[in-house]
C-alpha cells in the first residue's frame, strides 16, 4: 500500500453519512471516506448478517466490537473478535463474511 498526497486530517465517524447495504440476510451500514486511492470505512453489521457475494477485493479489517466470521471459498472459516484483524490482497482468496450477533469493523481497502 502506497499512501501519498494525503494531508494530516481527522475523521469524526459519527458525522459521516451512513449507507445501508443489504446482505443475503441482515444489512451492513457503511460510513465511507476516500483518501486518494484508499477507501476507509467504519462498518456495522446487523445480527444475522450474511454477505450476498464472494468478495475478491483486498482489505485490512480490524474488529472493534462483536464477532465476525469470514469464510474463504475453499471452506476455511476465520473468526474476528475485538482487537483481531485480517488482511488479504486483491484477487488472492475469495471471501464472504457473516455474523450471528453483529459486529463493528474498521476497514481499509
Amino acid at each position: 500500500m502506497l499512501i501519498s498526497n494525503i494531508p494530516f486530517g481527522l475523521t469524526d465517524w459519527s458525522t459521516v453519512a451512513p449507507v445501508e447495504h443489504p446482505g443475503e440476510r441482515g444489512a451492513a451500514v457503511w460510513r465511507t471516506q476516500a483518501f486518494g486511492a484508499l477507501r476507509v470505512r467504519m462498518v456495522e453489521y446487523s445480527a444475522e448478517y450474511m454477505a450476498d457475494h464472494w468478495c475478491e477485493k483486498g482489505h485490512i479489517l480490524l474488529c472493534l466490537e462483536g464477532v465476525l466470521d469470514t469464510e474463504l471459498k475453499d471452506g476455511r472459516v476465520f473468526r474476528l473478535t475485538p482487537g483481531v484483524s485480517y488482511q488479504v490482497a486483491d484477487h488472492a482468496e475469495p471471501h464472504r463474511s457473516f455474523t450471528e450477533t453483529g459486529a463493528r469493523l474498521f476497514i481499509v481497502d
